[in-house]
Parts: structure tokens; C-alpha cells; sequence
């Protein structure tokens, strides 16, 4: 199956094929209490359908180890592992600068994008975890709600996951969409990198979530975001949201220095002002996050992705210090500057209206 974009550029016609599947994994652990959910069930049920391979656990701590010679064979296959269990802290974490609080409904992600923070987060614990004590956790957002009322209280879906990537296996996502849709003192937020935005086209949103997809300019997608939807995929998806009536915004990252980077990112924003249709530029947002790793990063990606193209040359980056004292290699402030320089320009040359809110 294949499909036209109009890409506003010489690639009018170019006809791009619709390539990027949905997850399925090979293995799944079941936490036996998940299975006392509904959603645990219905999880369980499509699992046997699907004929795919099954266990139970007592804990997703006790999976230790998986098969393959190899530590990379092993990484890979639980990356295409999924644990379904039951979500005990139910303190939410900050989210800043994108929303107050991150509202926990999975962790892992299923993409391979070679810089994610999420390689040294989740440790030796790469795989796919979703969370069937979904009413649980909607109370504890409430309580968040009631307690910061009238202020508006914004909750980050995809801190630790890609949320839309396993909708189609959990409803988490679309769960939350329709119970926000009834907050007038909350907002949720979400950023993916796939297009499988079917199941949410048609809920009540109220435009109380912001929906937001990850870009990047050609050489990035390419070299380091594997296993994700293709940027095509991902705007056609866009465009689809912003039809639905959905707050729309782009995030920008990471935002890499490389040869012929100005190009990419014109390129980059060019393609997508012309992708979008007009309704969904006037208030569009963008957030822009530099590229930056830590020590520990460098030496996850490097075992992990050991033919990785990614520069990480701690001689050529400046040194910041984190929130948690934990300190990250960013871009001398420079090359900082010019890089948000240039965006922002290109950003306001082909959306006059859009909105950058931050960039770090």
C-alpha cells in the first residue's frame, strides 16, 4: 500500500510507502494481579489472539535475563518484550517544562532513536511496561487537579513512553483523552514519534489535550530514529489530529549540529507548513530541545548502537549541570545561539502565527 504526499517541494508526487507496522511483541509477562483488572483481561485476550507468547511474573524486576548470545541480541529482544502489571507509586513526578506532572501510564518505548534519555533512564530495563490500574491512577490525577484549583494543572503522557506507539494493545491513551475531556482545570499533553492516530480521531476532547509529534530534519530520522513512523507518516498523522479539532505542536529534537544543518531544518519546516492544512498553522506550537547526553548515555549508546553516527565529543560541548545534580553535555553557548537563532527564524518564516515555548 502506498500513498501521495504533497510535500510543497520538488517531491509533489513522490509517492511514500506506508512501511512503519504496529508493534506486536514477541513475549509478554503478565504481573498476576494485572489480571485482576479489566484491562489486564482484555490485554490478556488480545495476547491469545494474536497467538503470541505469554508468562506471568511476580514482578518485572524478576525478568533478568533474555535470549541471545550477546548482550545487543538481548537489548533487541526486550525491546520487543512487553510486561503488563499494576502501577504502585501513584505520587506523580514533575514534568517540566512541559507540564506540571507526568501521568504514568507505560514505560519503554518501542523505538531504537540512538540519543534517547530514555537509554540510561530505564537502565537494564528496556522493556515495554504498560499499567492496567488505570482508575487508580486517574484518581490520583484528580487529587493533583483539586489541589492546585483554579490554577491549570498539565499532565505529561509520554515522559517515559511513546504512548501512541501501543495504543492499539492498551486504550491507555484514549482512556485519558476522554477523562480529561470533562476537566476544566486540566490539560493533558502527549509528543510521538508514530502515525497509528486512528482511535482517537473520533473521541470528545473538549481541546483539553495537546497533541504533539516529534520531527526532525531528514539526516537525523535517518541515521538515528530507526524503528519509528516515517516523517511522512507522521505529518499525514498531524494533519489528521489538527482535522479532529486537537491543540497541535511539533517538537523539534534533538536539534543536531551537523554539515548542512541549516538546510535540514529549512528543509524540516518548509515540508511541513506545506503538508499541514491551513486551520492547523494558525496556532500551531514548537518546542525545541538541543541534543545533549550524559557520561552515562554515551556509554549505553556506544554498546547498544555500536555503529551509531552520533557525535558525542565531550571536548566539543559544554558541561551543565542538571536538575538532580546530574550534569549533561549541551552545545557551547555559540553554537546554542545559533541554532535556536536559526530555527526560530525559519519557524516564523512559514508559521507567522505559531508558538515557540521554549527552548533548552
Amino acid at each position: 500500500m502506498s500513498t501521495t504526499v504533497n510535500l510543497g517541494t520538488n517531491d509533489t508526487n513522490k509517492r511514500v510507502p506506508r512501511s512503519t507496522p504496529q508493534f506486536v511483541p514477541e513475549l509478554v509477562y503478565f504481573e498476576p494481579a494485572a489480571l485482576e483488572y479489566p484491562k489486564g483481561q482484555h490485554i490478556l485476550k488480545w495476547v491469545q489472539a494474536e497467538g503470541i507468547e505469554y508468562q506471568l511474573t511476580t514482578s518485572h524486576n524478576r525478568i533478568m535475563n533474555f535470549p541471545g548470545d550477546t548482550e545487543l541480541q538481548q537489548y533487541r529482544i526486550a525491546k520487543r518484550t512487553l510486561v503488563v502489571g499494576v502501577r504502585k507509586t501513584l505520587k506523580f513526578d514533575q514534568s517540566k517544562p512541559s507540564a506540571e506532572y507526568a501521568i504514568p501510564i507505560g514505560t519503554g518505548c518501542i523505538g531504537h532513536c540512538h540519543y534517547c534519555y530514555l537509554q540510561t533512564t530505564l537502565g537494564a530495563k528496556p522493556y515495554i511496561r504498560v499499567y492496567v490500574n488505570t482508575d487508580e491512577i486517574w484518581d490520583a490525577a484528580k487529587r493533583y487537579i483539586e489541589e492546585r484549583k483554579p490554577e491549570l494543572t498539565r499532565f505529561e503522557a509520554s515522559c517515559t513512553s511513546d504512548p501512541l506507539s501501543i495504543e492499539h494493545i492498551t486504550g491507555n491513551l484514549s482512556d485519558l483523552i476522554s477523562r480529561m475531556a470533562g476537566e476544566e482545570f486540566a490539560r493533558l499533553r502527549f509528543v510521538t514519534k508514530y502515525h497509528h492516530v486512528e482511535p482517537l480521531l473520533s473521541l470528545t476532547h473538549n481541546r483539553r489535550t495537546d497533541v504533539r509529534f516529534s520531527v526532525n530534519a531528514d539526516y537525523v530520522i535517518k541515521h538515528f530514529e530507526p524503528g519509528t513512523s516515517h516523517f511522512e507518516e507522521r505529518i499525514e498523522a498531524a494533519a489528521k489530529i489538527a482535522k479532529a479539532g486537537y491543540p497541535l505542536g511539533f517538537i523539534i529534537a534533538p536539534i543536531y549540529w551537523y554539515d548542512g544543518w541549516e538546510d535540514g531544518y529549512d528543509t524540516l519546516l518548509k515540508k511541513l507548513a506545506a503538508a499541514l492544512p491551513e486551520e492547523a498553522k494558525w496556532d500551531v506550537s514548537f518546542e525545541l530541545i538541543q541534543h545533549r547526553y550524559t557520561k552515562t548515555a554515551k556509554s549505553v549508546i556506544e554498546k547498544r548502537y555500536p555503529k551509531s553516527k552520533l557525535e558525542m565529543n565531550e571536548e566539543e560541548r559544554k558541561y551543565k549541570w542538571g536538575r538532580w545534580g546530574q550534569g549533561k553535555y549541551v552545545y557551547p553557548d555559540e553554537q546554542a545561539n545559533q541554532l535556536k537563532t536559526f530555527i526560530s527564524e525559519r519557524i516564523y518564516t512559514y508559521f507567522p502565527t505559531g508558538r515557540i515555548l521554549y527552548f533548552t
